[in-house]
């Protein structure tokens, strides 16, 4: 495991298990409530995949790395961090696989600093705001206020998501849970759609083979390429992790 202090966030550590291996490097980023080695080491290290230089990089209050309380937690604020952290890694001109809000905020990430990801892998990643009424994840932790959830809504979120998201949702900072969930919900301006259709790099988003994916045919005409994995619900490299990886390796050369 490695780490480095990152001065936004006033000396707060970010933390990555490292696999060794040749550049480009590989990044992958969770998503809200998670961290990256359950989700991703079995993909990693999957012989279709194994062999780059790997970082399974934990974001700002989630995971190995620490929850600075004073943080903000805005998707621009972690993408940042993300930035430092890979810089001060030499890890820049990385390849990126991102899943959910993490790749919303790798898509902020690739806005703000050209040169730090050449490739970027979206796993059914957030491009917009979420309307509506509160729906499981990000929207029904914002419907809080932030008194309200250090006060209970932490614990009936526990209740409500479930022992497998609650196994790493807990490892979480109650503060860099709900700040990035309010501010995952609201979006960037401009959206994360409007970032990812501007970037000039490779962009692979992958989703399940079941959702419609909007916007898909503007998505494409930008040069995004769109691949549906099958048998597969919102926790992609999960559900089917080998066209996880075939999906991920064909996008990565």
């Amino acid at each position: 495991m490695k780490d480095t202090p990152i001065s936004i966030a006033g000396g707060a550590r970010m933390r990555w298990i490292e696999l060794p291996g040749h550049d480009p490097a590989r990044v992958y980023v969770h998503g809200l409530g998670a961290m990256s080695a359950p989700y991703y080491t079995h993909i990693a290290t999957h012989p279709r995949l194994a062999g780059h230089r790997s970082l399974l990089i934990d974001l700002l209050g989630f995971g190995l790395s620490d929850r600075p309380t004073a943080f903000a937690y805005t998707l621009e604020d972690h993408a940042d961090a993300l930035a430092e952290a890979l810089t001060a890694a030499h890890a820049t001109g990385a390849q990126m696989i991102a899943h959910s809000m993490g790749g919303a905020i790798a898509i902020v990430a690739a806005h703000r600093h050209p040169g730090l990801i050449t490739r970027l892998v979206l796993a059914d990643a957030n491009l917009d705001p979420v309307p509506g009424p509160p729906r499981p994840g990000s929207s029904r932790i914002a419907a809080y206020t932030e008194e309200q959830f250090l006060s209970h809504g932490h614990r009936e979120t526990a209740a409500h998501v479930g022992p497998h998201w609650w196994s790493t949702m807990r490892l979480a900072g109650p503060e860099a849970l709900y700040r990035s969930a309010v501010h995952l919900a609201r979006a960037t301006t401009p959206t994360m759609r409007q970032m990812l259709l501007d970037l000039d790099i490779p962009r692979t988003f992958l989703h399940p083979a079941t959702d419609t994916v909007s916007g898909a045919d503007t998505l494409r005409a930008a040069g995004v390429r769109l691949v549906p994995i099958p048998a597969a619900g919102h926790n992609l490299m999960l559900d089917n992790p080998a066209a996880f990886v075939e999906a991920t390796a064909a996008a990565l050369t």
